[in-house]
């Protein structure tokens, strides 16, 4: 009987607004947009969800565990435009059967071009979860669980503020041709005998992409042969998987945002947790956390090439598919230096650092991965998820509005 990892993620970007070659204004993102945005999706999803998930910790008494990935942009937005679904979380928090993982702070790219910007953006997540929640991360997150043997390297490596490696292990793509006829349903490791926290060998949990997407994706889908999907049916499936654990990740906009309230996406994630623990004595619910000090990793994944939970690919494709994604990315990180000595230079001097620190913060919403997603010119159905998100006429209108703002924000940090 496996048991079952559970984990959802939420995040906001900060979209920029419209800006055309001939603006010069520094306020470069769309703060009305954004409001509305956050507001329509806690609406719709967070605080629905939130709410119907503290009640099943609370009436479980313990046996429904789970985890989040928030990142930063996202709680920012949610302090100012949704506060009660900030103290829901801590609600959450409190109950001691959530757990809070760690990634970059901007959901950035900065692990593919500098692991320097790519462990400063971890430092300030885990402060901001720890300031908010309580909680200092040991499993860690990465954007879209952009992963590869040479990341996994560097992530196991971070050091905590004991000394110790930070983190225990971290989440990544099941990928099928990887795994080679392997199941996900257990822990693995990366090769090169890697160790985590603790000492034991760096944990990977593995996503089952199958029976995460048959709710994130497939849930509403009325041709699917599966549908209509019941808590007892999908509870019967995770029953029978293979393996010792089952990881489950998908967006927690899924409920309520993407599958809307009339599909009865509410009442499944209600009725889930009973159908699961009643399918067994031995089934049960854990935290990343749990799940890795449960199960020593044994088996290798190796990954030489970068992998993603995003399109049919599972490869970085979405974000650096065509020349404009990679242009305009290698053009925001030739910037990290510039930018990292204003604030330096402004540090030594004595002076007032507020208007470093705010194009410090301006780069690093410039990292987050959503503006170079909007960029992608996949077709098919590929293409249709990457238009859902755009808030862009085209791809290209998305790449020539952040070359613009890029332009300008270049010649401020130039100055």
């Amino acid at each position: 009987m496996p048991a079952v990892v559970l984990y959802f993620q939420i995040h906001q970007p900060h979209r920029l607004r419209r800006y055309s070659v001939f603006d010069t204004c520094c306020d470069y993102f769309d703060a009305a947009r954004n409001t509305e945005i956050c507001r329509k999706v806690a609406d719709k999803s967070y605080r629905p969800g939130l709410h119907l998930l503290l009640d099943q910790v609370r009436r479980h008494a313990g046996r429904f565990r789970l985890a989040f990935s928030i990142t930063g942009t996202a709680l920012e937005q949610l302090e100012d435009a949704a506060p009660d679904v900030v103290s829901l979380l801590q609600d959450l928090a409190a109950t001691g059967c959530v757990e809070f993982l760690s990634e970059t702070y901007h959901h950035s790219l900065a692990i593919l071009r500098s692991k320097a910007e790519f462990d400063e953006q971890i430092d300030l997540h885990t402060r901001r979860i720890e300031h908010l929640f309580g909680q200092t991360p040991s499993v860690f997150r990465n954007t879209e669980l952009i992963y590869c043997n040479d990341s996994a390297r560097h992530i196991s490596s971070i050091p905590g503020p004991d000394g110790l490696q930070r983190f225990a292990g971290q989440f990544a793509e099941g990928v099928d041709s990887l795994l080679e006829g392997r199941g996900t349903g257990r822990v693995f490791t990366p090769p090169g005998n890697l160790c985590g926290r603790g000492g034991h060998p760096y944990a990977l949990l593995l996503r089952n992409h199958r029976l995460s997407d048959d709710v994130a994706f497939r849930f509403s889908n009325r041709g699917w042969r599966e549908w209509p999907l019941t808590a007892d049916k999908y509870a019967r499936w995770l029953a029978d998987a293979a393996g010792p654990v089952i990881n489950l990740c998908m967006d927690f906009e899924t409920f309520g945002e993407h599958q809307w309230a009339d599909t009865g996406i509410f009442q499944f994630l209600t009725d889930l947790p009973q159908a699961f623990l009643a399918t067994g004595t031995g089934a049960a619910f854990l935290t990343p956390s749990e799940a890795i000090a449960a199960n020593i990793a044994t088996a290798t994944y190796d990954a030489p090439a970068p992998t993603s939970w995003a399109d049919a690919s599972r490869d970085l494709s979405p974000w650096l598919g065509n020349a404009m994604q990679v242009h305009a990315l290698d053009e925001a990180f030739r910037l990290e230096a510039r930018v990292k000595a204003r604030v330096a230079e402004v540090a030594t001097a004595g002076d007032d650092q507020s208007l470093a620190l705010q194009i410090l913060d301006q780069w690093r919403r410039l990292t987050t991965s959503d503006h170079f997603y909007y960029m992608s010119t996949k077709g098919a159905a590929d293409g249709a998820v990457h238009a859902y998100f755009r808030p862009y006429e085209s791809p290209y209108d998305a790449y020539i509005t952040y070359m613009n703002v890029l332009e300008d924000f270049k010649r401020r940090v130039m100055a």
